[in-house]
């Protein structure tokens, strides 16, 4: 870029995005004198699914500006909770948040999940035909045009990512309401009409079942149950269970 020169003021929250000489309070940008603030904002390597607004000179100012010489631009962070208006809550994971996803689908939260790598372009079109928001540790993913919404996913510790996605959407928690599996819904299931489905130390075992009305998968309080029992204790702890 050779052309008019502003001073660029990153939240403290989008920082890490940026090399490290562009992490300072305040650094000096130039530009073509063309490109939009989105444009130049993403040439530093902030998504623009993390900005939450921009002042210019101390004024609102949408992204589609193009700025002038000696402007300061103050990027801040989303507001968290962050509301997405436009549709009911919905998510869709890319190929490398398969345990996001099952914790998410745990706690009844609707959360759609690609196995296996459609592409980035498929992912974001999914995301727009779904209308639901694409979590992704993909900067360049999230940079999509055809995107509906999306967020950035902050760790790689799938306990992190949790909390940091509960904390963001607040979405309402429905506890053991989904298959972890396929994210469709779960009903209550005789046992005798689920009978074949079982090997015989759980018919002999347990005598309380569920199934998914999607995929027809049973479930019912196995060996892991208490582990994924803390998850869902912590979870609706901290952020609440929606009321039923």
């Amino acid at each position: 870029m050779n052309g008019p020169e502003i001073d660029v003021s990153l939240a403290p929250e989008l920082r890490m995005f940026a090399v490290p000489e562009r992490r300072r309070e305040r650094t000096a940008v130039v530009t073509d004198g063309a490109s939009t603030l989105g444009h130049v904002i993403e040439s530093l390597g902030v998504p623009l699914t993390e900005v939450g607004g921009v002042l210019v000179d101390g004024r609102d100012t949408p992204v589609s500006h193009v700025p002038r010489a000696g402007e300061w631009v103050e990027v801040r962070a989303v507001a968290r909770p962050q509301r997405v208006p436009g549709a009911p809550l919905r998510f869709l994971l890319d190929v490398h948040l398969g345990t996001l996803a099952r914790r998410l689908r745990l706690l009844g939260v609707d959360a759609a999940y690609e196995s296996e790598d459609i592409g980035d372009p498929a992912l974001a079109a999914l995301s727009a035909a779904q209308r639901r928001v694409l979590l992704s540790r993909d900067r360049g993913l999230l940079r999509r045009r055809e995107l509906w919404a999306g967020a950035y996913v902050y760790s790689d510790r799938p306990d992190d990512q949790l909390r940091d996605v509960l904390g963001r959407f607040t979405p309402a928690l429905a506890p053991w309401t989904r298959c972890t599996a396929c994210n469709g819904p779960l009903a209550d299931a005789d046992k005798d009409a689920v009978r074949e489905r079982l090997e015989h130390g759980t018919r002999r075992t347990y005598d309380v079942f569920a199934q998914c009305t999607a995929c027809e998968r049973v479930y019912w309080r196995g060996a892991h149950h208490a582990r994924l029992e803390a998850i869902v204790q912590r979870a609706v702890g901290e952020f609440g269970a929606a009321a039923r």
